[in-house]
């Protein structure tokens, strides 16, 4: 039973001794159990231990306590199938000082066996000094990445001056923009208003060029054909047009609502509706974005059912739902909305055929600026499901989900009935 250094057989030996206590990074040798029975001096300092200090505590007393639970399973299974390998591949990893102070780490897991016992050793890297220059790059890509983004939008309100024939476009384009950067000022006024301006910058300079760049072809184009006397090319590039416009409203809407729920603006206007009688106006408004051959489908168990609630912000739900639905579903692939109750509550679900969400990236899609990762050739900003999951929370409901890739997705929509 190996339960202390000293009855460890080779740690007894000068050659390992010196090699052990002078390496420049930390090094902790634990049981199958996580309990430390060596560690080398780098280790202690790493830690803020005194020496020997480490040794007969569990390896958890080293983590942050939002790692302790879940550690336990991760060592269990390198027990199982132990091999050299390095912890948290593209994660980063924190690590737990005497102090209760964090800094981050890089860390390799190697093993032996020793008297019929595996002892699992682990090689820890202090990298903080790195993570403050990655940051600093960070924040330079970020200023270049504002730069270029203000750049391309001056030349594009240049070259829209020049195209006379789409003035009221170019208005509507000018107040979108406006709306945009109120939007942008909420966002600042939060905690979080480092990533989130990191996040849209990159999202807005990317998904804006498309559109953008559509728009001014098509403009000049028109001027061509409308001069060549073409009205099927031109009305052809006009609906283009529109199209691009529609698509950066409904991304400017995006960020409208998230920062007014951000900043607690939007309040409840309740009132008695009749949910099958919802559900018929949600599908005669939705119409018009469904892609061709696609179609909605209702059923509704709860048509004598009246319920107390705010329809406005019900609407909001069900359109970016919908919409998404119609989005990642192909043609001719159909829509279908169902509700049922208890005493208690109303459950609403939409399910499409569409191509589904993959099983990695379930846990992250109500995260604002996410998207999953068969989406890429998608437009979106990965903003709907997390403004669809406060609205949610607004009407004191709950929505979840279920999904399988290339059969579909359904969200169930929960929400008291009074």
């Amino acid at each position: 039973m190996i339960d202390s250094p000293a009855s460890i057989p080779f740690a007894s030996n000068d050659a390992f001794r010196e090699i052990f206590q002078s390496m420049s990074e930390g090094i902790i040798m634990v049981d199958e159990s996580g309990k430390i029975i060596l560690s080398n001096p780098v280790a202690e300092i790493l830690f803020g231990y005194g020496k020997n200090e480490l040794n007969g505590l569990t390896m958890e007393c080293l983590l942050p306590e939002r790692y302790q639970g879940h550690h336990s399973h991760l060592r269990a299974g390198f027990n199982a199938h132990p091999e050299p390998r390095r912890m948290g591949v593209g994660r980063d990893l924190t690590a737990l000082r005497k102090d209760g102070s964090e800094f981050p780490v890089e860390i390799s897991l190697s093993y032996t066996r020793l008297q019929d016992q595996l002892l699992i050793m682990a090689f820890v890297s202090d990298i903080s000094q790195r993570k403050k220059s990655e940051e600093a790059l960070k924040r330079s890509e970020e200023q270049l990445i504002v730069y270029a983004a203000e750049l391309e939008k001056k030349v594009q309100m240049r070259t829209e001056a020049l195209n006379s024939s789409i003035q009221e476009l170019e208005d509507e384009v000018k107040e979108r923009k406006k709306a945009e950067e109120e939007a942008h000022k909420a966002l600042e006024k939060e905690r979080e208003l480092n990533e989130l301006k990191s996040k849209f910058v990159s999202i807005a300079s990317h998904e804006f060029r498309t559109p953008l760049s559509t728009i001014l072809s098509s403009t000049s184009l028109i001027n061509q054909y409308n001069d060549l006397g073409d009205p099927d090319k031109v009305k052809k590039h006009v609906l283009r047009i529109k199209n691009s416009v529609n698509h950066l409203t409904s991304i400017l809407n995006d960020f409208l609502s998230l920062g007014k729920l951000e900043e607690g603006k939007i309040d409840l206007q309740v009132d008695y509706f009749s949910p099958r009688e919802f559900l018929d106006e949600v599908k005669e408004e939705l119409k018009s974005i469904l892609k061709s051959g696609q179609n909605i489908h209702i059923e509704c168990q709860a048509t004598s059912s009246m319920v107390y609630s705010d329809t406005r912000i019900l609407r909001n739900i069900f359109f970016n739902l919908v919409s998404n639905a119609s989005k990642y579903s192909g043609a001719e692939q159909n829509i279908y909305l169902s509700c049922s109750h208890d005493k208690k509550n109303i459950s609403f679900k939409i399910r499409d055929e569409g191509i589904g969400i993959p099983f990695s990236d379930q846990k992250h899609m109500f995260e604002r600026f996410f998207r999953a990762s068969n989406a890429d050739q998608i437009q979106g900003t990965g903003l709907g499901l997390n403004i669809v999951k406060r609205y949610t929370e607004l009407l004191r409901g709950t929505i979840t989900f279920t999904s399988e890739c290339g059969k579909g997705t359904t969200f169930i929509l929960e929400i008291p009935i009074e």
